[in-house]
């Protein structure tokens, strides 16, 4: 019988748990004739009663474990965790605790690898339904632009909601980085995917954990990470400073030999100094910003720590200290 491990992040989600438990538990059992199910729950230092559902839910399903980190480190380290230790899995999938993220269509995807020979089947929004205006346009322009810069293309409604085989994961996890970009990491190790068009649905209970400033903060971390194009500002902007100066030094010629009592020089002069700091500054805070991801990257420390756990397997111990 083949195995599957289901991933699932959480962070504050004492109110949706029970409701997806129930959602989950009723494809699990649609599976079961063919698969052997684990459900691993990755608490992400959430400060309200998630560890103790948890907690309880393993104690009633064996299929059930539970990883729990000392502190928030972020998603993208507890799908690290999650798929750490799912790797011995025939095919492992990541899905939200809110239920934005159908279980109902984990056996189409499954269907999709098993039959068709795809490697992953992943998720696609068709629509925003339930998101915010402003949040829907930042998230198209970032989009927009990382596509414009950058040598991957992610898809704008691509979510991290998917079914993968063992070796797509294993191809993941040797990606050592610790400032992680799974979207970008997901389309960069390839493979051959197939994407299901997915409905947006609103969270079942509890509120988003993705802030404007978690989603700017996410949106840097995915440019940064993934081109180098904003390394190559300064040598653009010192281009088009040039042309700017050139063309100001040539009207002031020109006015000057026109009308002797001309005296719109200083102000030119006063432009060009304040134009020339606000240049030097961005490219010294581009620069920044690399060497910031260097310094850390440099550093090493661990992804995630791990606190409390009811099973430990694979290599989760070595990724804990």
């Amino acid at each position: 019988m083949k195995t599957l491990a289901l991933v699932v992040p959480c962070y504050n989600e004492q109110d949706v748990l029970p409701y997806f438990y129930d959602e989950i538990s009723r494809v699990i059992a649609v599976l079961s004739e063919d698969y052997r199910t684990e459900l691993v729950f990755v608490d992400d230092g959430s400060k309200d009663k998630t560890l103790p559902i948890l907690k309880d839910l393993a104690m009633r399903d064996p299929a059930v474990k539970y990883i729990s980190f000392s502190r928030n480190f972020g998603k993208e380290a507890a799908m690290l965790a999650g798929m750490d230790y799912a790797v011995h899995a025939d095919y492992i999938g990541i899905l939200d605790a809110d239920l934005q993220h159908s279980p109902d269509l984990i056996p189409e995807m499954l269907r999709y690898i098993t039959e068709e020979g795809y490697d992953v089947a992943a998720a696609k929004r068709s629509d925003r339904e339930g998101e915010g205006k402003f949040k829907s346009f930042l998230s198209a322009s970032f989009y927009k632009v990382i596509n414009k810069i950058s040598d991957i293309e992610i898809s704008e409604s691509a979510q991290d909601f998917r079914v993968m085989k063992q070796d797509v994961v294993r191809s993941i996890l040797s990606m050592p980085e610790n400032i992680r970009f799974s979207k970008g990491i997901f389309t960069w190790v390839g493979f051959n995917v197939k994407w299901i068009d997915h409905k947006n649905r609103e969270r079942a209970a509890g509120n988003t954990k993705w802030s404007i400033r978690k989603l700017a903060k996410y949106a840097v971390d995915g440019i940064l990470g993934y081109t180098t194009s904003p390394l190559r500002l300064s040598f653009s902007c010192g281009i088009f400073f040039f042309f700017c100066m050139l063309a100001a030094l040539i009207y002031t010629l020109v006015r000057f030999c026109i009308d002797h009592t001309y005296n719109g020089t200083l102000p030119l002069v006063f432009a060009a100094v304040f134009f020339t700091g606000a240049v030097i500054l961005c490219c010294l805070g581009i620069l920044g910003e690399y060497l910031a991801r260097v310094y850390t990257e440099v550093k090493d420390r661990p992804k995630y720590i791990i606190a409390q756990t009811n099973t430990l397997k694979n290599n989760i111990l070595e990724k804990e200290f």
